[in-house]
């Protein structure tokens, strides 16, 4: 019988413990790795791409709004994504089916609905919770810059979330262990991608991915 395979995304130590909780109870004997960030997932993914799910925490500290579920479904589209969020709202929901969720799972969900959720998302179907129809959002803003960050590759997202962070080239050189010549040449590839001129301007750019936003009309 396969052994389930899952990795946790969630910045609280607490939520994660009891996930896993709930995931040992429902799947016994499956598999849990735990990140605390995108970065942490990034590397983690590159040396292990046979999980069968990825829970995914829309609030990250490394990453804005749903970019970090944008650049999953880029680079790792064959692991489905399941987010978990306090966002509740059913736009909110919609919203991450469109950039490729394959569930959304409220945090306020209880254990059988949760065990309910990730069965329907690995044996392949969308799951949101019960009374939310799921209507495509029109917003083509969004979806544009959706498709130029996923154009970003791993590397490049990210300096990218970094430089929205308000880090400075010097500084993200430090973080990445990398030359600051190489941070100048992905800044300049980042802002070639977005269709932008400036930091400031590629921060609006990742602000229009925050989950409080609304689309615009």
């Amino acid at each position: 019988m396969h052994t389930q395979r899952f990795i946790i995304a969630d910045d609280h130590p607490l939520f994660r413990a009891a996930l896993k909780s709930t995931l040992g109870h429902s799947f016994g004997g499956c598999l849990v790795t735990e990140v605390a960030s995108i970065a942490e997932l990034q590397t983690l993914l590159t040396s292990n791409t046979n999980s069968d799910l990825i829970l995914l925490d829309l609030h990250m500290p490394d990453a804005q709004g749903f970019s970090g579920l944008i650049h999953l479904q880029a680079h790792y589209s064959e692991i489905p994504v399941m987010v978990i969020s306090a966002s509740e709202t059913p736009e909110v929901m919609c919203r991450a089916i469109d950039h490729g969720a394959a569930g959304f799972l409220p945090k306020s969900s209880q254990a059988d609905t949760i065990n309910l959720a990730i069965n329907a998302v690995i044996s392949g179907e969308r799951w949101l919770p019960e009374g939310v129809n799921y209507q495509a959002g029109q917003d083509s803003k969004e979806q544009k810059m959706a498709s130029d960050i996923a154009s970003l590759t791993p590397q490049q997202f990210r300096v990218a979330t970094l430089l929205v962070q308000g880090l400075l080239n010097k500084q993200i050189a430090y973080e990445l262990n990398v030359t600051e010549a190489t941070v100048k040449a992905h800044v300049t590839e980042i802002f070639r991608k977005l269709g932008v001129h400036s930091r400031t301007q590629a921060a609006l750019a990742f602000g229009q991915l925050d989950v409080s936003s609304q689309p615009l009309s």
